[in-house]
């Protein structure tokens, strides 16, 4: 999932991709009320019984952005999703191919990444296991 306000990734790797599972990490990963952006896979259907907006876009007839409130931002669309998935996969090209008992340590390493948007003092710090630089008194 991508928060479209926040810009933040969550993502789950799921031993199926089944209407029940979808379906529970949706509501496990966004609030009632929040709006689901898919496409048309049947997996997504039942997700306003969870109190979740849900619109689509419909792939095989070549729709892939919709507007649908006239104000000419295409709001109706899933290729931030799309995009991020290209991403990952080619984050995981490199290690030329990786163990399913390990795949949801990589993917968690790759949306770490993606949503640590800059590289602050602090943060290299923190990622090198540094503690913070003091001055000494002269």
């Amino acid at each position: 999932m991508v928060g479209r306000e926040c810009g933040q990734v969550r993502l789950t790797v799921a031993a199926h991709t089944d209407g029940v599972t979808l379906r529970g990490v949706v509501a496990s990963g966004t609030r009632p009320g929040a709006m689901v952006y898919t496409d048309e896979w049947g997996g997504y259907s039942g997700l306003p019984a969870l109190g979740r907006g849900h619109a689509t876009v419909c792939h095989a007839e070549g729709e892939w952005a919709r507007d649908d409130d006239g104000d000419g931002i295409r709001e109706v669309h899933d290729n931030t999703l799309e995009g991020l998935w290209t991403g990952l996969r080619n984050f995981l090209r490199p290690f030329r191919g990786v163990s399913k008992v390990y795949l949801h340590q990589y993917v968690a390493m790759f949306e770490w990444g993606y949503n640590v948007k800059r590289a602050t003092p602090g943060f290299l710090r923190a990622l090198l296991g540094v503690g913070a630089t003091t001055t000494c008194p002269t």
